[in-house]
C-alpha cells in the first residue's frame, strides 16, 4: 500500500471517528467560509458588494468546495476528548490558509481587485487574470484538500512516546 493510499485511509478513519461537535464545527466553518469568501466577491449576492463582471458558472462549485474543505480543516483543530494528542499546527495549517486566500482571488471579480488593476489594468485583468482564475480555484482546492488530508491522517497516527 502506497503512502498516499495510507493517508487517505487514515483520513477516512479520522472522519468516521468524529463526534457531533466536530461535524458541527465543520458545518459552521463551511458556512462562515462561504460567507467570508462569497459575500465580498459577490458570488453570494448581497447589497453591500457589487461586481463589474458577471459571476462565472464555475465560481459556485469552487466556492462550495472551498467552503467544505475549509470547514473540515477548521474542525481538525477541535480537540477530541478521547485523545490527549492533536495534530501539530504545522501539519497542513499553512496549506489551508494559502488555499483559503487563493480561493478569494479565484472567485473574485477580475476587474474589482485593486491589486490586479494596478498591476495589469482593466484590459489586462480581463485578458490575463480572468483566464487564470479557474486554475487558481483548482490550486486552492488542491491545497485545502492536502491540508485536510495531512491534518486528518495525523489524527489517527499513533503518537510516539518518549522513552525513559
Amino acid at each position: 500500500m502506497s503512502s498516499s493510499s495510507r493517508s487517505w485511509s487514515r483520513a477516512g478513519t479520522a472522519l468516521r471517528g468524529w463526534r457531533p461537535r466536530q461535524w458541527a464545527v465543520a458545518g459552521v466553518g463551511a458556512l462562515a467560509t462561504a460567507i467570508l469568501v462569497g459575500a465580498p466577491t459577490d458570488v453570494v449576492p448581497n447589497p453591500m458588494f457589487g461586481r463589474s463582471v458577471p459571476v462565472q458558472w464555475w465560481n459556485y462549485p469552487a466556492l462550495a468546495v472551498t467552503a467544505v474543505l475549509a470547514g473540515i480543516v477548521l474542525s481538525t483543530y477541535v480537540r477530541q476528548p478521547s485523545t490527549s494528542s492533536e495534530p501539530k499546527p504545522s501539519d497542513g495549517g499553512r496549506l489551508g490558509a494559502i488555499g483559503g486566500v487563493l480561493s478569494f482571488f479565484a472567485v473574485g471579480c477580475p476587474v474589482c481587485n485593486k491589486l490586479v488593476l494596478v498591476l495589469l489594468g482593466a484590459s489586462g485583468a480581463l485578458s490575463y487574470w480572468a483566464p487564470l482564475q479557474p486554475l487558481l480555484a483548482l490550486l486552492s482546492a488542491g491545497l485545502l484538500a492536502e491540508a485536510a488530508l495531512r491534518r486528518l491522517s495525523s489524527q489517527t497516527a499513533c503518537p510516539v512516546t518518549a522513552s525513559a
